[in-house]
């Protein structure tokens, strides 16, 4: 405990888990920055409830790297961790935050299927991200879609989703390709994609692999003289802003991501929380949807700390789902039965300029439905006037 104007603060120290080197580094020093603002915004408020004290720690994007280093920040007294991004790191934890009595609060999207007692989720799930996606590209004429993606949980399990919701709506997957984390040979597979002639490119690749894809890909059309963003658009689940500063300029105008944040929001809270995180990391990477669910997951998790008034993890799991949080994106809070997040779906269209241009989002936030169990209506989808790309 510390005394601040007279009064007594706990303080807990909490893991903040990132790979902010590897093969996806732009992605997890963005979920680090969202992580530290949070942290610090907290540490300064007035009230005064709890402090937080960060133990950080970077396993360069090595999935066997991941438990040995979480073990290190349990004994080290934390009980709260926050971080990962790939669902293979997200999965060598769980059996240790299991056995130790930990909480990993999980800021990523991800493919769902999935609800531990020992997690916290604070990014979108498939209901958030995937389904808005494919009713987006059921409400154009053509259906026909060519999977790519990293050889891993998320791309394996967004696929077989995607095929199931979107052959039993009258569309097909024809062509599925994967590739190792880091992979940049993409060569044969665009000849492939040529020849199999989708309406549409589905791309589940993660860091390095997905921005040279996409530069191959729209080069590789520029020589065959298609205009690749109105032939071959390509979809994603995890396109951000940090990333289209990594692909090649020519290359980032034209393409569809499903995301629950986007930069771009026009509201008071976001707009404040850009100015503050800019200022914050001038060098970058610019805000994402990744930075912001690690903001969320560490002002939910200050706000159960203090409702619960200890670290104990049944405690602070007993309180979370009756924190609010207005978040950059929107009202966020927890489902206490699935401690997954309401979220709100938006499509945006990234622009030549690194941004997205919001076409579509979601009237209300939306209950989390990791499972795919609820046969709900088609989402409420309120349109957005739409966007003219400048290039």
């Amino acid at each position: 405990m510390q005394a601040y104007g007279g009064r007594s603060v706990a303080t807990y120290p909490i893991g903040l888990l990132s790979s902010s080197t590897g093969p996806y580094d732009v992605v997890g020093r963005s979920i680090l920055n969202g992580a530290i603002l949070a942290l610090e915004e907290v540490n300064n408020a007035t009230d005064h409830g709890v402090r937080l004290k960060p133990i950080m720690a970077d396993p360069q994007g090595e999935t066997a790297r991941y438990a040995p280093i979480c073990r290190d920040l349990l004994d080290a007294g934390t009980r709260h961790v926050v971080g990962c991004y790939t669902s293979s790191s997200r999965k060598e934890l769980i059996p240790l935050m299991e056995k130790r009595e930990a909480l990993l609060w999980y800021p990523s999207h991800y493919e769902g299927f999935e609800s531990s007692s020992n997690v916290v989720y604070t990014g979108a799930v498939p209901n958030q991200h995937i389904v808005p996606l494919i009713d987006y590209v059921l409400d154009q004429p053509h259906r026909r879609l060519f999977c790519i993606g990293s050889n891993y949980i998320w791309a394996w399990e967004n696929n077989r989703v995607v095929r199931e919701v979107l052959s039993s709506r009258g569309g097909s997957i024809v062509g599925e390709r994967y590739f190792p984390v880091g992979d940049e040979d993409f060569s044969h597979v665009i000849d492939t994609i040529f020849a199999a002639r989708p309406d549409y490119v589905f791309n589940t690749l993660i860091g390095r692999s997905a921005y040279r894809f996409f530069s191959l890909f729209r080069d590789a059309c520029a020589r065959r003289n298609i205009d690749q963003a109105r032939t071959f658009p390509v979809l994603s689940c995890s396109l951000s802003e940090p990333e289209l500063a990594e692909i090649e300029p020519a290359a980032r105008d034209g393409h569809i991501s499903s995301s629950v944040y986007f930069s771009s929001i026009d509201s008071p809270e976001n707009r404040r929380f850009v100015t503050r995180y800019s200022q914050r990391f001038p060098i970058g990477p610019v805000v994402s949807a990744d930075a912001e669910a690690s903001y969320v997951a560490v002002h939910l998790l200050a706000l159960a700390l203090k409702a619960a008034g200890t670290d104990a993890i049944d405690a602070v799991l007993s309180v979370a789902g009756q924190q609010v949080l207005q978040a950059p994106q929107g009202q966020i809070h927890l489902d206490p039965n699935t401690m997954h997040a309401f979220l709100t779906p938006r499509i945006g269209l990234s622009r030549a300029d690194g941004s997205f241009g919001i076409v579509q989002a979601a009237a209300v936030p939306l209950k989390p439905d990791p499972y795919l169990v609820c046969n709900a209506p088609r989402l409420e989808i309120s349109q957005i006037p739409k966007l003219r790309i400048v290039s």
